[in-house]
């Protein structure tokens, strides 16, 4: 639910009101004095940015020597209040040529009741583009003396952007050469037992783009996963494809995807910023492709001794392979000095992190390496505390890699013009915590 804002407030540090703008009839207009009374004259500012006085909710902000204090009397949510007053203060800021002050908010009277019109319709929050408002809100702000006059830009076709249909993307963009570049990268979250099991495993993932597109284009994304599948062989009244999929859990899209397509037709549309954005999130829980599994074996020779071994098989396909693996196995705080063999990379011991430090710069999938280690500790007259045994831990990356198994499956532009553009994807899985006990 967005936030049901009743008023908003300006303040000083005095507690005087320099502007305000009722939205709702909900709530009195002396409220500010319950506000000056029970939190600024307590000094109570800076415990808590949301306080309940008479079933009424003050959720407050200090920018520059200026309280914004927004009233509901709704169970409201708070981080999207917060998130308004921010893009706000940064709207205020770019037509004030870079200050927002109580010098500022009292040269620009008019203009910032007008903007608060536009922002906020009945408590709730609407469009807060500078690009877009400065299209049809053209007054400019009473400037800084300080601050530096920006470059004049040329106006853009406002037709669609006051619409809020394409507010991150101007037209008129041309480019020579018409390219997307789509990067998959994952983090592999593990926990694993000592004896081989998984306690706990996920993938959080997201999709990056970088587009150089001229025009305005409209692109459209297919993934692998169940639900897209599943409903595209219902619209073409035909059996899915045999093949993995994958069920997305926690999926959160950038702005410009087209919800509306996405719930009905389940596929990813939309019209691309220019230029590099996150286009979605997303988090895994079944189905997990681990690329590596370690096998540990640890064993205590008396007080001075102790022999590390550690096998590390890369799951993945043969023709891959994981760059700047790193497996940190810790040793007891005592250690002396430790010696080692290994069949791949280079091992040392890091005195600094209390850890046997093994270095892979490359590991061919289907493949395993070994690391035997002889640790010497120093002995000591004091009663040995028994040794927590911390979990072994890994890095790496392996390029062209999901672990959660996610692929595109077709990646379309579409543009009045017709012009031809090159796709380019990439895969990338990297370690999250991935953490094996001993």
């Amino acid at each position: 639910m967005p936030v049901a804002a009743s008023a908003i407030y300006f303040l000083n540090l005095r507690g005087d009101v320099l502007i305000n703008r009722l939205y709702r009839d909900d709530v009195g207009g002396n409220m500010v004095d319950a506000f000056r009374m029970h939190i600024m004259q307590t000094k109570e500012l800076g415990t808590c940015p949301v306080r309940q006085i008479g079933g009424c909710s003050f959720l407050y902000m200090r920018i520059s020597n200026v309280y914004i204090v927004i009233v509901v009397s709704s169970n409201a949510n708070v981080a999207c209040a917060f998130k308004f007053v921010c893009e706000a203060v940064a709207l205020f800021k770019s037509y004030f040529g870079g200050a927002f002050d109580e010098d500022a908010i009292r040269n620009n009277f008019v203009l910032i009741y007008e903007l608060l019109d536009e922002i906020m319709d009945f408590g709730y929050p609407q469009n807060l583009s500078p690009e877009i408002l400065k299209l049809y809100i053209t007054q400019e702000g009473v400037r800084s003396p300080f601050s530096s006059k920006p470059s004049e830009k040329p106006v853009p076709n406002a037709t669609l952007q006051v619409t809020g249909a394409v507010g991150w993307r101007r037209e008129g963009l041309v480019y020579k050469k018409n390219e997307v570049f789509l990067d998959i990268v994952e983090s592999v979250n593990l926990l694993m037992s000592s004896k081989g099991s998984v306690l706990r495993c996920d993938v959080t993932g997201k999709i990056l783009m970088k587009c150089f597109l001229s025009g305005m284009p409209d692109l459209k994304l297919g993934l692998n996963d169940k639900i897209g599948l599943e409903k595209e062989s219902q619209l073409k009244s035909r059996p899915a494809k045999s093949g993995k999929t994958i069920e997305l859990d926690d999926v959160t899209f950038h702005q410009c995807v087209n919800l509306t397509r996405f719930n009905s037709e389940k596929t990813v549309s939309f019209v691309p910023p220019d230029g590099e954005f996150e286009l979605m999130k997303y988090r895994i829980t079944e189905g997990v492709n681990l690329p590596f599994r370690v096998l540990p074996t640890i064993k205590e020779l008396g007080r001075t001794r102790m022999e590390v071994n550690v096998k590390v098989k890369s799951v993945f396909g043969a023709k891959m392979f994981a760059l700047g693996v790193v497996v940190k196995v810790p040793v007891p705080k005592q250690t002396a000095k430790a010696s080692f063999q290994v069949t791949s990379g280079r091992a040392k011991y890091n005195a600094s992190i209390d850890c046997l430090v093994w270095k892979i710069r490359k590991f061919p999938g289907q493949t395993e390496a070994t690391m035997s280690a002889e640790v010497e500790l120093i002995s000591t007259m004091a009663e040995k505390k028994p040794w927590t045994r911390p979990p072994i831990q890994m890095e790496f990356q392996v390029p062209m890699f999901t672990a959660s198994g996610l692929r595109v499956r077709f990646l379309k532009v579409w543009e009045k013009s017709g012009y031809n553009t090159v796709e380019w994807v990439r895969y990338i899985t990297k370690a999250g915590s991935y953490e094996i006990r001993c």
